[in-house]
């Protein structure tokens, strides 16, 4: 696994280290998607060289991409006003949408079009070649060196605008000099990482930062230790799953940045019950009473539908299930998941095997592999059989949980919802 990860991981901590410090100006300037804003004109300039006749790849490409990032970088700089009749943000959404929809007609132009989105979209993090990750270091230590030495005003300009201006800051070509940088960097990492991944790495750690930490330093240290994480997570996700390295990293993100957002609702919850005891939870209680009952209404009414809640139930507790259906059908359902449950097995170790062979861990002849590839085809249709069989008894059950299930749930949601708000009420 290491001598495969080891230099996307790198690649990843290179790009950790730029991204998050710029990532806490785009926050507090309130320009969220300045980023993904710069990094479509960034993927237009590609895409235009790419037509151009130029390799993705190639030095042409970046100068054409550069090109692109700098003139949208003079154009944030110049409608950075603080009484504009135009928001700065609409004016970067508008920038977007054009940049994309350019891309779109110029992709159309050029052969294999979808492909050539697909990699400007996830990147190819995964193949980046140690010189590289070298020229990336080098470029970002500049650049970072660079904001060292002239982190005054931008932080004020950032932090502070109304304070910067009426310190006699030269807001607008303080600015330019961040969005040109900044526009570097994006144009940079593009080629690397893709358009989903640098807005990811320059948003989402400055966003944790910022909800763990007041000070700058602390929402710096908090991104930077949460991009360590979320790049060894998501390589490690992507290896083991077998899934595309670029979205399993943007997607650990979501999932980190969801968890941290659950746990610092949880606490505000249980400080609010410490200070307000049982009260506090009313709300929530009213809001589960009324999701209770909208289940219970949902299953009465549409019982094929999808009721995640309900297959979940089943899963855990098979009884749940079983006990609508008949004899004969308990048997077809006992053997079609014993069945199944042989067959899943079977597919996951040669699934497993095929991974280790495409990774160089296993070797094959070409008739093996062949015969591999064969037999997981019908070992597939097998088992897609057993779900069908599973789903039709899924459904029968259905029909009779409306009534005895759906109903039920539905009168006790709503008694619950308006006997908690009645007593509010009273309380009041």
């Amino acid at each position: 696994m290491l001598e495969f990860l080891w230099l996307p991981f790198l690649a990843c901590l290179v790009l950790t280290g730029i991204h998050v410090y710029l990532g806490l100006h785009v926050l507090a300037r309130g320009v969220i998607f300045v980023d993904l804003a710069l990094a479509q004109v960034a993927a237009l300039g590609i895409t235009i060289a790419f037509l151009a006749g130029h390799p993705i790849q190639s030095e042409a490409a970046y100068w054409y991409a550069l090109a692109f990032t700098v003139g949208g970088a003079g154009l944030f700089s110049l409608t950075r006003l603080r009484r504009a009749a135009i928001p700065q943000e609409a004016i970067i959404g508008i920038v977007y949408a054009v940049s994309a929809a350019l891309t779109v007609l110029v992709v159309d132009r050029a052969p294999q079009g979808a492909d050539h989105i697909k990699q400007l979209l996830v990147g190819s993090i995964l193949t980046v070649t140690p010189g590289e990750v070298g020229r990336l270091a080098l470029l970002y230590a500049f650049i970072g060196a660079a904001h060292l030495m002239i982190r005054r005003p931008l932080l004020e300009i950032s932090f502070d605008p109304d304070g910067a201006a009426a310190r006699g800051r030269a807001v607008r070509w303080w600015d330019f000099a961040f969005y040109l940088t900044f526009g570097v960097v994006v144009t940079s990492s593009v080629r690397t990482a893709g358009v989903l991944l640098v807005f990811s790495y320059l948003i989402v750690p400055a966003a944790v930062g910022a909800l763990l930490s007041g000070s700058v330093a602390g929402r710096l240290a908090m991104g930077w230790a949460l991009g360590v994480l979320v790049s060894a997570l998501g390589l490690w996700a992507s290896f083991a799953w077998d899934l595309p390295t670029g979205a399993a990293v943007v997607a650990t993100f979501g999932a980190l940045m969801a968890a941290v957002a659950g746990a610092l609702g949880l606490r505000t919850l249980a400080r609010r019950a410490r200070k307000r005891g049982w009260e506090a939870l009313r709300g929530g209680a009213i809001v589960g009473c009324g999701v209770i009952g909208l289940a219970g209404l949902l299953l009465a009414i549409f019982p094929g539908m999808d009721h995640h809640w309900l297959d979940w139930t089943e899963q855990a507790a098979p009884v749940v299930e079983l006990v609508f259906l008949t004899p004969a059908e308990r048997q077809a359902w006992r053997d079609s998941r014993e069945t199944l449950e042989r067959g899943t097995a079977e597919l996951r170790r040669l699934n497993a095997l095929e991974i280790d062979v495409r990774w160089g861990r296993a070797k094959l002849t070409a008739d093996q592999q062949e015969r591999l590839r064969q037999f997981l085809a019908s070992r597939g249709e097998i088992t897609a059989g057993d779900r069908f069989v599973l789903k039709t008894l899924r459904g029968r059950a259905r029909e009779r949980q409306r009534l005895w299930l759906g109903l039920p749930l539905l009168a006790l949601g709503l008694s619950g919802a308006l006997a908690l708000t009645a007593r509010r009420r009273r309380d009041r």
